[in-house]
């Protein structure tokens, strides 16, 4: 039999098998502003609940009942993973039962004659509950697409490793270090070791030690108490503590000062700290990635980066192909980006025209993948028809003239072996000219816009001889 109230109210399925109770409770709920379906024995309940089970935020249950009794029940629901609370009553209660009806997913467990305010505040609490468990799966399973290792596209040999890795390193508090240059997907690697672990639920905390000043980034990693230095107007708390219980993914970590780098030897080592300003200890337990976009090992060679530091973080080493160096990854990642833009636009995206294809395929990225992912962002936002053509891609990456980004070497060009590295010296010098031509040879503006460190930029410039033009240009 079913009772009514009012649209809005909680929708509860009452089953046991004396219809006496039946009656009697389905009332007092009702009257409590419920909203009462009712079942008598458990085998007319479970069949509502396989029926309808979304019509019923909760489930109010007797334990003991003939031919299904109550924990059967919660069994079934269970295995069938039905989005309901439930709350048991029994007037036969010990300890043992109520732990088994716990862990077979009650959210509460009642003796008879149950009192009507905890029986009300019960199903308010399995109710709440149970709506906040549904948002963190649902959230969870947002975060494992967007962050999992379904986000990190790419099917070359280089990329199979890294997801191997990921899979391997993700439930240990193991140290991670990652090397890859700028826009290679660093920080999306981190995020998913962080979701694949028993840390998920803590907080992923990430800093980009490039981007602090040297003087606060000791206070962004440590805190600082009130009046430690100038402009400290009050405590704050730094990243190693805001990520107690997480992961803390530290990037550009080459560009950390020496004494920088001690000061992290040692929060490594211990997870223990001092704020800025205070004397205080601070102990936290913190997963640490990091990841630089420079080789470590060659910065030990040049003594810029210490030794021992570089030995305490490179425990597991994960290296991050540039796109240049999987070229053959350019369509599936297109495509990737292209259906995650359409949908964030509500357009019908279904690919690129042979040309726009080809177009992708023979540009060289010194931005990586990042740059690749604003160029399919770009062509979305542009594109007036459902397959992308080269008329919405940026004039740099269709240019054939020979003089864009990467030179086009046509097939009957004459070509003679070489590094890698020198063939791609000059194509990376003229990017870079380019490029800071359009910025007014303003090199924040440059570095900005190529999605790279300034550091690294400045490096660059003086590795290709660009200095010099730059002299000459001002």
């Amino acid at each position: 039999m079913s009772q009514h109230a009012s649209p809005a109210a909680t929708r509860i399925l009452l089953i046991d098998d004396d219809p006496i109770v039946v009656d009697a409770l389905g009332a007092v709920l009702q009257a409590q502003g419920f909203a009462v379906t009712t079942a008598l024995g458990g085998t007319e309940g479970w069949s509502r609940l396989e029926a309808e089970a979304d019509a019923f935020d909760a489930v109010v249950s007797d334990v003991v009942m003939p031919e299904l009794d109550g924990m059967e029940l919660l069994r079934r629901v269970r295995e069938a993973k039905l989005s309901v609370a439930m709350v048991m009553l029994t007037g036969y209660g010990s300890i043992e039962s109520a732990v088994d009806a716990l862990r077979l997913g009650a959210a509460d467990y009642l003796t008879k004659p149950v009192v009507e305010s905890e029986l009300r505040l019960a199903i308010e609490r399995a109710v709440a509950q149970h709506a906040l468990l549904r948002e963190n799966a649902s959230l969870r399973e947002q975060l494992d697409g967007r962050y999992g290792l379904d986000a990190i596209v790419g099917r070359d040999a280089r990329m199979q490793r890294v997801y191997e890795l990921v899979e391997a390193v993700a439930p240990s508090k193991t140290t991670v270090l990652m090397s890859g240059e700028s826009g290679t997907g660093k920080s999306l690697v981190a995020r998913a070791i962080h979701q694949r672990s028993d840390r998920a639920g803590g907080a992923f905390v990430e800093l980009a030690c490039g981007s602090i000043p040297e003087t606060l980034l000791e206070s962004e990693l440590f805190g600082h108490t009130k009046g430690a230095f100038t402009g400290a107007h009050t405590d704050k708390i730094g990243k190693f503590e805001a990520a107690d219980g997480g992961t803390l993914f530290l990037d550009e970590i080459n560009s950390a000062s020496p004494g920088m780098q001690l000061k992290l030897l040692r929060a490594l080592q211990e997870r223990r700290f001092e704020p800025v300003g205070s004397n205080e200890t601070r102990e936290v337990d913190v997963r640490v990635v990091l990841a630089s976009n420079e080789p470590l090992e060659q910065l030990v060679a040049e003594k810029r980066f210490r030794q021992d530091l570089y030995y305490r973080i490179n425990v597991v080493m994960i290296e991050l192909p540039s796109l240049r160096d999987r070229l053959s990854d350019v369509p599936l990642l297109a495509e990737h980006f292209l259906q995650q833009f359409g949908g964030e636009l509500g357009k019908e995206l279904i690919g690129f025209t042979p040309e726009a294809e080809a177009a992708l395929r023979g540009y060289g990225y010194p931005g990586n993948v990042r740059e690749l992912q604003n160029i399919i962002e770009r062509a979305a936002v542009l594109s007036r028809s459902a397959t992308i053509g080269v008329e919405a891609l940026p004039r740099h990456v269709v240019d054939t003239d020979g003089a864009g980004p990467v030179a086009r070497v046509s097939e009957e060009a004459a070509w003679e072996p070489m590094p890698l590295a020198e063939a791609l010296r000059e194509p990376e010098r003229r990017i870079l000219v380019r490029a800071l031509e359009a910025n007014g040879w303003n090199r924040q503006a440059t570095a900005d816009q190529l999605e790279i460190n300034r550091t690294t930029l400045y490096k660059k410039m003086k590795q290709l001889g660009i200095e010099n033009e730059e002299r000459r240009a001002s």
